[in-house]
C-alpha cells in the first residue's frame, strides 16, 4: 500500500506523512487549480502506474443566510466542493479502470440530503456532489470502479471557520461529535469490501444529532 497525500498547506500534508514514513507521498497542490490537478496525477501515473482508491475529501463553507451571503464565497464553495471534485475525479478514472475493486469515494455531507439554514449555497455544492455520484455509479459500473458517497453530520473538524469557534464547540460539544477517524473508519469499511460489492452511500452522525 502506498499513499498519496494532497493538500495545499505543506506543513500539515507533511506532518501526515511523517506517521506512513515510506508509505507516503506527500504533494502540495491545489483542487481548484487544474494544471496542478493533471500534475498531481500524472505524477501518481509515472510513480505507481495506476490508482485503487480516490478520495475526495476537500471542502469547506460559509455560513451565512442566502441574502447576506457573497458571491466571491458562492464561488469559492463550487469551485473547492464541486468543481475541484470533478477535475480529480476525471483525472483518476483512467488510472482506476483495469484494477479489481478500485473506488472512488468522496465526502459529501448530511447537507447533501437535507438543506439546512445558514448553510444553503454549501447545501446546494453537497446536493451537486450527491447527485454527481449517482449518475457516475451507473456510468462506472461496468467498468467495475465502485462509486461511494460519505455523508458525516457533525464533526472535530475545522470545518466553519467563520462561526464563533465557542458556538462550534458548544455544538459539538453537546452533540459527542464525531471525531475524523470515525469518518476515516467509514471509508475503510466501504474499500474493504469484496470488489463485486458496492457500499453506495453512508449516512454517520454522532448518535445525538437527530436533525438534519
Amino acid at each position: 500500500m502506498h499513499v498519496v497525500l494532497v493538500a495545499r498547506r505543506n506543513e500539515r500534508i507533511a506532518e501526515l506523512a511523517k506517521e506512513f514514513g515510506a508509505l507516503a507521498t506527500p504533494v502540495v497542490a491545489d483542487v481548484t487549480d487544474a494544471a496542478q490537478v493533471s500534475e498531481v496525477f500524472a505524477l501518481v501515473k509515472e510513480q505507481f502506474g495506476g490508482l485503487d482508491l480516490l478520495f475526495n475529501n476537500a471542502g469547506f463553507g460559509v455560513f451565512d443566510t442566502f441574502m447576506d451571503s457573497k458571491p466571491a464565497d458562492w464561488r469559492g464553495m463550487v469551485e473547492t466542493n464541486l468543481l475541484g471534485l470533478l477535475a480529480c475525479t476525471q483525472a483518476a478514472v483512467p488510472l482506476l479502470r483495469g484494477r479489481p475493486g478500485s473506488m472512488i469515494a468522496s465526502v459529501s455531507s448530511t447537507g447533501g440530503r437535507y438543506g439546512v439554514p445558514g448553510w444553503a449555497v454549501y447545501c446546494a455544492t453537497k446536493f451537486a456532489v450527491v447527485g454527481f455520484h449517482e449518475a457516475l455509479r451507473k456510468e462506472l459500473g461496468a467498468d467495475g470502479i465502485r462509486v461511494t458517497v460519505i455523508e458525516p453530520g457533525a464533526v472535530w473538524t475545522e470545518f466553519g471557520h467563520n462561526v464563533p469557534k465557542e458556538a462550534l464547540r458548544d455544538r459539538r460539544q453537546s452533540l459527542d461529535a464525531l471525531t475524523p477517524d470515525d469518518v476515516a473508519q467509514s471509508l475503510v469499511y466501504a474499500f474493504a469490501q469484496h470488489p463485486r460489492v458496492l457500499v453506495q452511500e453512508i449516512l454517520v452522525r454522532p448518535v445525538k444529532q437527530v436533525e438534519p
